[in-house]
């Protein structure tokens, strides 16, 4: 690990100080990715701003036909709200499947779509339900905000506050994890509300999260496990890697989608 300074500011204007400050400074929203790549020595920030003691960044609360969650929210509290799991279900089992205890206890949702991960759980659920990514400057539809492989709309010290998720419909979320990460190899998530069916893949494209716009034609028209026959992802555009092939986890896109849209459609 190359030596940094670390720093734990007690508000968002200090923390905004300070990244304007070092241009090589980095936010310290959790760490599970970014730790991780210290000790490796694959990054070298001059400095860490550690977003852990910042008043109002965690939390989660509704607001009419959303439901607002807290950058800083780390997904085991997600995953045991109750309010999350009376109204959008979904996410707090999404929530629930990442990780292990200690990531779950200690990643943030706001670290986790920062980093944007092709293999990450949250981009499919904000890119299926259409949420918005509320910043320190703006706000963003969750389309525009993930770009490619590990890059988003941020730009350089951009904080993200919280994520807006739109309520209104339901929503069923399905993972085949890598056994030893936990990791997406294939999820799919896919939201059903008036305006028609919405299916966003994780762990499988070469630029990462994307939406199954062919799949949503489909099921758009006719809710079913049979919409979907003959449909399939193109393999040659999926990662590849030793964890399998483009077209081993294209099949794999295809089987998730099948068992969310099962669930979905069993619950009538």
């Amino acid at each position: 690990m190359f030596p940094f300074i670390y720093h734990r500011p007690a508000d968002l204007a200090a923390v905004q100080a300070l990244i304007a400050a070092q241009e090589e400074a980095k936010l310290l929203a959790g760490g599970q990715t970014l730790i991780a790549t210290l000790k490796q020595r694959l990054a070298s920030p001059s400095d860490l701003v550690d977003l852990g003691a910042v008043p109002g960044l965690a939390g989660i609360h509704r607001e009419g036909d959303t439901l607002v969650i807290g950058a800083m929210t780390p997904h085991a509290q997600v995953h045991a709200s109750p309010l999350i799991r009376e109204a959008l279900p979904a996410l707090a089992e999404l929530a629930g499947l990442i990780g292990d205890p200690a990531v779950r206890n200690r990643g943030t949702l706001g670290g986790s779509i920062a980093n944007n991960d092709p293999s990450a759980d949250y981009p499919a659920a904000c890119l299926a339900l259409d949420a918005s990514i509320v910043t320190d400057r703006r706000e963003m539809a969750a389309t525009a905000f993930f770009r490619d492989l590990f890059e988003t709309a941020l730009e350089p010290g951009e904080i993200i506050l919280r994520v807006v998720f739109p309520l209104g419909g339901v929503g069923a979320y399905e993972k085949f994890p890598n056994p030893a990460s936990r990791y997406a190899m294939a999820g799919a998530f896919v939201w059903r509300a008036a305006a028609g069916v919405r299916v966003a893949i994780t762990g499988t494209g070469q630029a990462g999260v994307f939406r199954w716009e062919e799949a949503e034609r489909a099921l758009t028209e006719a809710f079913n496990v049979d919409a979907l026959e003959g449909l399939s992802l193109d393999g040659d555009a999926m990662i590849s890697d030793i964890h399998g092939t483009g077209a081993y986890r294209a099949h794999l896109a295809g089987v998730m989608t099948r068992r969310a849209v099962a669930r979905l459609a069993a619950q009538g």
